[in-house]
């Protein structure tokens, strides 16, 4: 038994190293095949230890996701809750936007639907959500924003960039322009309001920034 367990926390490590490598050049579209091809072991060990393809990638970001958890604890402490959350949602923009497949395992399931308590996108809400909780106590965020949508933004500004030639910087800029807003002096001016299908779409644009 004891040789089994060794054998099989080996393979574990791996599995684990060689879906890092292919996660990096491939992302979330990485081959499990492939995976067990490379490591030199059947596909259904590597199944055996990831079942499926999200609970690979969650491994392949564990660290990723403690340091992202740790920094949302140590901003907790931050004098100014808006730049305190502003600081740690850059902070998972440039994570998604740098590492390829990352975002894919933030687009967890909607609020409607409950994720797996051990999902990166629960771990990460339990740990930030605080930040954003306590930015709208202080009036500092609008009181509709929930933790879903910051992740959302986050994921979709990744996903946007991720082709760029040059994706930290556009990201960035996309970041900047969601927290500013296209004309932060002039709110909704102009905006059409409950008119045709636009607003039946948008249901309306809020005019408080983030």
């Amino acid at each position: 038994m004891t040789g089994q367990r060794s054998d099989a926390r080996r393979n574990y490590r791996l599995i684990l190293a060689v879906a890092e490598a292919e996660v990096a050049a491939h992302g979330a579209d990485a081959s499990q095949e492939q995976i067990a091809r490379t490591a030199g072991v059947g596909s259904a060990t590597v199944r055996r230890h990831f079942p499926t393809r999200r609970t690979l990638l969650e491994a392949v970001f564990q660290k990723r996701i403690e340091v992202l958890c740790e920094h949302a604890h140590r901003l907790s402490a931050a004098e100014d809750s808006r730049t305190a959350l502003l600081e740690w949602l850059h902070a998972l923009v440039v994570y998604a936007v740098s590492a390829r497949g990352f975002a894919n395992i933030l687009s967890y399931e909607p609020p409607t639907e409950e994720p797996s308590p051990h999902s990166c996108g629960r771990r990460i809400e339990a740990a930030a959500n605080p930040l954003l909780q306590r930015a709208i106590r202080d009036k500092a965020v609008a009181p509709h924003v929930t933790f879903h949508d910051l992740l959302t933004l986050a994921v979709g500004i990744a996903l946007a960039t991720e082709h760029h030639e040059d994706p930290v910087t556009q990201a960035d800029r996309l970041f900047h322009l969601a927290v500013e807003g296209l004309s932060p002096e002039r709110g909704i001016a102009g905006v059409p309001q409950n008119s045709g299908s636009w607003a039946l779409a948008t249901g309306g644009l809020p005019n408080e920034r983030v």
